[in-house]
């Protein structure tokens, strides 16, 4: 590996020079050069140097004290670097680049954007526009809010006469309040946020506690009608990743608005409130306990907006990264949801509606998406915590996605026939459940990818179905243990504890429900399936008009031999549901709430609280309800135009909600996410 010299540095001149204080141009790409090679001392003496390029070598941050005060352009494309606050030393850097480094996010770009006051290129886009509202707009707004909260919660909790300890203390309970309930912006920039509200409020706390607080806090700053609030990425759009598909940083979803929203069967006693979308009607305020905040047209083959027909089938929330100081606090959940259908898979801001990433394959139909958290090596062996989205549909291929990188980075050709639904494994990072059409199971370990994305995956199992499996899920008190799925022909449970020799599993448990003439039936399609908690299991399918719940410690003996057996599903209670015939309308859960979501054939959402039944049901005599229990509330379909014509038809193929259920996405049969928020 070349280390830095003075002879390095004189021979890479652009031109060549005799002395270092001479160089205004540098290049010093692929050199495999590392962090601990840029001295200090040595890059002291380049005073009048301009332009460096440090392109095509492993740096993974800068040093802080690199002492080039004329520096204007810098190249760092196709680095590890991991940080961007270090380059605040270059105040008059105009020009900046530094695409292909992965660990790199659009938050990021907004700290470069702040930080260097003179920047007018970032990867090769005029972020002049966006620079300017960085600095000024935003940094307005969000020191208005931090004032507030000052203000509002933290003000008179300090004495009159305070020492340095309450003046400690106080401060650190403020930062960290401050940085969990100062929000502004998507949730695709909240660690920007995070770090400029922490440095705006140490300002404040340096400027406020030595002398008298401004009661008056600063106004906001109102937009220019041309300067409109922005979460445009200033990379372009990545190109295509060979054969395995292409992300971009952003696209132009189509948003669909109500023209007038019908009144939902509501809890008795909820208070009026008025929907946040736009009605083009005076309809009186409704009762409801969620609003509509968007309708996105954003799976649309071809970008048409003529696409009402692509059905979307499968949404999960991006799950929180414990990543030190990257860490959120507070926050329990996420706002980013992956949703699948047709060609497209795409990443929203369930609050802004923004379509944060889009990623195609043009001959694909995606059926499936799952989340994982990978611990990837980074550089000198350390370790980072990574998202991996794993995705999956008709051609019988897993896609496995690196978000943050925007980099499909390989596929799994898992079989021969479509992938109707995947899962990983809440205990083994690395191990992904895919069921087919082909009737079978399979367990994969994806394994975990190098720094050059080289990974190498292996299957671990197979279950053999004895129908098409629609709907798996782990057993919560033991999930390296048992696997339940719901199949075309019913419902099944299988071993798939991994000390077991044989690769290739039969089912242990075939599980009997009551059919619509009162007798016991095996032979159903069971097309919804989750567990409401760590032994409700929730299904439907059985007969009309009826979801069940029932007991997963009550119905299957744990300690069996093994051998394949028909056995009884111990019914607790059955929610009252639409009378369709209508299949593949599935259902989810919100275990943390004790809430049951499933649509209909009308576009409607049936929402069940079930937090007054779930301690009788953990109980070993707990007696199933006597009646069905009916929704606590149906959200129904709001009246959509598209190009003038009502979109009528609708099927809701999918309700997910995020684990705190704040957000509720909804997939439907007409190419529509609908996202209500809980109010």
């Amino acid at each position: 590996m070349s280390k830095i010299t003075t002879e390095l540095l004189l021979e890479r001149a652009v031109p060549r020079s005799t002395r270092l204080r001479k160089i205004e141009t540098l290049n010093l790409s692929k050199l495999q050069l590392k962090t601990g090679d840029l001295d200090p001392r040595l890059f002291s003496r380049l005073r009048h140097l301009q332009k460096l390029d440090l392109s095509d070598n492993l740096l993974d941050k800068f040093p802080n004290s690199l002492t080039l005060p004329d520096l204007r352009v810098l190249n760092c494309n196709n680095n590890k670097l991991e940080d961007v606050t270090a380059l605040k030393q270059f105040p008059l850097l105009e020009e900046l680049t530094y695409e292909n480094n992965v660990y790199l996010t659009l938050n990021d770009d907004y700290k470069v954007m702040f930080l260097l006051q003179n920047l007018r290129l970032l990867n090769g886009k005029d972020i002049t526009k966006l620079a300017n509202h960085v600095r000024r707009v935003n940094s307005r707004k969000l020191t208005s809010k931090v004032t507030a909260h000052w203000e509002k919660f933290f003000r008179d909790q300090l004495p009159e006469k305070h020492t340095a300890e309450q003046v400690k203390s106080i401060k650190k309970k403020f930062l960290k309040s401050v940085q969990t309930n100062v929000v502004y912006g998507p949730s695709s920039l909240s660690e920007f946020t995070r770090w400029r509200v922490k440095m705006i409020a140490e300002e404040f706390l340096a400027y406020s506690l030595g002398l008298e607080l401004n009661t008056d806090p600063e106004p906001e700053e109102k937009m220019d009608e041309n300067e409109e609030e922005s979460t445009e990425s200033p990379r372009e759009a990545a190109e295509d990743m060979s054969q395995v598909g292409d992300f971009s940083s952003y696209i132009n979803n189509v948003t669909v608005t109500p023209s007038k929203r019908k009144r939902n069967n509501s809890k008795p006693g909820s208070g009026n409130k008025r929907s946040k979308s736009q009605a083009n009607t005076e309809e009186e305020a409704e009762d409801v306990s969620a609003e509509p905040l968007h309708f996105l047209q954003c799976h649309s083959k071809g970008n048409s907006r003529e696409d009402f027909k692509t059905q979307l089938w499968s949404c999960v929330f991006e799950p929180l990264l414990d990543c030190g100081a990257r860490k959120d606090p507070i926050v329990s959940s996420s706002r980013t949801v992956a949703t699948c259908g047709g060609e497209s898979i795409c990443l929203i801001d369930c609050e802004t509606g923004t379509v944060l990433k889009k990623y195609k394959v043009a001959t694909e139909e995606f059926f499936s998406v799952a989340w994982t958290t990978l611990t990837m090596v980074i550089s000198d062996s350390r370790k980072k915590s990574h998202n991996i989205l794993a995705a999956a549909g008709r051609r019988g291929i897993v896609k496995l996605i690196h978000v943050a990188a925007d980099f499909c980075y390989g596929e799994i050709k898992a079989h021969k026939k479509p992938i109707a639904t995947v899962c990983f494994s809440p205990t083994q990072e690395t191990h992904l459940f895919t069921a087919s059409y082909d009737k079978r199971i399979a367990l994969w370990d994806i394994g975990i990818p190098d720094c050059d994305y080289n990974f190498k995956a292996s299957q671990l199992l197979v279950l053999e179905a004895l129908s098409i499996p629609l709907r798996i899920a782990l057993v919560p008190t033991c999930p390296d243990q048992y696997l339940l799925a719901g199949c075309e022909g019913g419902c099944f449970a299988w071993n798939i504890k991994l000390d077991k020799e044989q690769k290739s599993r039969a089912f242990e448990a075939m599980f009997q429900f009551p059919d619509e003439d009162g007798g016991i039936t095996t032979s159903h399609r069971v097309d919804g399936l989750a567990f409401l908690n760590d032994d409700v299991i929730v299904s439907k399918s059985s007969k009309p008009g009826c979801i069940y719940l029932w007991s997963w410690s009550r119905s299957f003996d744990t300690k069996g031999k093994g051998c394949q057996r028909t056995v009884s599903a111990l019914i607790l209670a059955e929610l009252e549901w639409s009378m369709t015939d209508l299949s593949y309308l599935t259902l989810s859960t919100c275990p943390a709430k004790d809430y049951v979501f499933c649509g209909d054939e009308k576009g409607s959402v049936w929402m069940y609280n079930l937090s007054n039944y779930t301690t009788a049901w953990s109980s070993a005599k707990g007696k199933r309800s006597d009646k069905r229990i009916p929704p606590t509330q149906i959200l129904k379909w709001p009246e959509l135009r598209a190009n003038g014509e009502q979109l009528t038809e609708v099927l809701i193929n999918n309700v997910v909600s995020d684990p705190t259920f704040t957000y509720l996405v909804v997939l439907t049969s007409v190419n529509i996410t609908a996202i209500w928020k809980k109010s």
